[in-house]
């Protein structure tokens, strides 16, 4: 919980870095606005939530997060409409989720209005930082950790909620070529896999650069149990379209529940598209690619977007798939959710938030 009646302190840069940065030549995640949001949670409560200059964190060398990784994170972008406007995409998901990883990993709930309307002052303030291209947003990066001083493996009494921004274009600038990962396993059931949190993510490290070595861009998850299954692609949700069916795994508590997963499927349930939501056997879609009959895959994520894929390698063999500009369908699909990002066309779902 949070005290009532707290206010967010807003602390406003003196001289803004904005002016010095070229934004048509910013890399995905490597420059960062002005400001971040802080919040501490002390002795049961959320305290002092403050709006202040990007800048260092001091912590001590015996903080729980750097040995016992108790920590999660979200992501989520804000765009600028066709009108001017700035509006962030589906911000309640992310908290809920972000909230949802809290209760996997013994952290303390957000507050859901402060979050949003953390969310909003920060954008407000720093919404200069959105390149002006088709491919510009701003990325936002919400993160909780243990802040205790403590050697000994419990939870933490103590956190530090945070939230950055930067500007950024599109992920991938090509095509991707993946692996079928049969033997290194991202989640288990049981485990963490649903929740986002840092030690997911470092453990998928080793065999992702295993792959890239062979040269592959990512890798496609298969379940933990028998390697049979499909659930992920690097750090995105996977789809394929065999014939004229839309396929993608279901969330089983090993696979993350993706914000833009769930776009994609509403935007094609409302446009009367064929698919199906289910567990997906790696034999059904290497025999699609042998017959002919994969006609697209992609990964979708928050920063991605859709990564159309070109390649499958499975068992040494590299099957190739369509050229993009023949998949109609995953094409149309990836352009009507950028069009509601970008205020193009009508948002029949609600989804776009405005943040003034």
């Amino acid at each position: 919980m949070i005290t009532l009646g707290q206010k967010i302190d807003i602390q406003p840069v003196k001289h803004s870095r904005l002016p010095a940065t070229d934004l048509n030549q910013v890399k995905f995640g490597r420059v960062f606005s002005d400001h971040m949001f802080v919040m501490d949670y002390v002795d049961g409560q959320w305290r002092e939530p403050r709006i202040v200059e990007f800048s260092d964190l001091r912590m001590s060398p015996a903080a729980l997060v750097l040995h016992y990784a108790q920590t999660i994170f979200e992501g989520l972008k804000a765009y600028r409409s066709m009108d001017g406007s700035v509006k962030l995409f589906r911000p309640e998901m992310n908290i809920k989720r972000m909230n949802l990883s809290a209760h996997r990993m013994c952290m303390p709930a957000l507050p859901e209005d402060l979050f949003l309307d953390a969310l909003k002052t920060l954008i407000r303030m720093d919404k200069g930082w959105i390149p002006s291209d088709d491919e510009g947003a701003l990325y936002i990066r919400p993160f909780m950790y243990a802040s205790d001083e403590y050697i000994g493996v419990k939870p933490s009494d103590n956190y530090r909620f945070i939230i950055f921004t930067c500007p950024v274009r599109n992920y991938y600038k090509d095509t991707v070529r993946v692996k079928v990962e049969t033997k290194y396993s991202r989640a288990f059931p049981g485990g963490t896999g649903e929740a986002k949190c840092g030690g997911n993510y470092a453990a998928s490290l080793y065999p992702a650069q295993l792959a890239q070595r062979e040269g592959f861009e990512q890798l496609l998850w298969t379940d933990g149990e028998e390697h049979a299954y499909f659930e992920e692609s690097g750090t995105m949700n996977v789809f394929f379209r065999i014939d004229d069916t839309m396929l993608t795994p279901a969330t089983t508590g090993s696979i993350l529940h993706g914000v833009t997963r769930d776009s994609i499927i509403r935007i094609a349930q409302h446009e009367k598209v064929p698919i199906e939501v289910r567990r997906i056997t790696v034999k059904e879609v290497v025999d699609a690619l042998k017959q002919g009959r994969l006609k697209a895959a992609f990964g979708a994520g928050t920063a991605a977007t859709i990564a159309h894929i070109r390649s499958i390698a499975y068992e040494g063999i590299t099957y190739d798939l369509p050229p993009v500009e023949e998949r109609n369908l995953s094409n149309h699909l990836g352009q009507v959710l950028d069009d509601i990002r970008r205020g193009r066309i009508a948002d029949p779902f609600g989804w776009m938030v405005p943040v003034e």
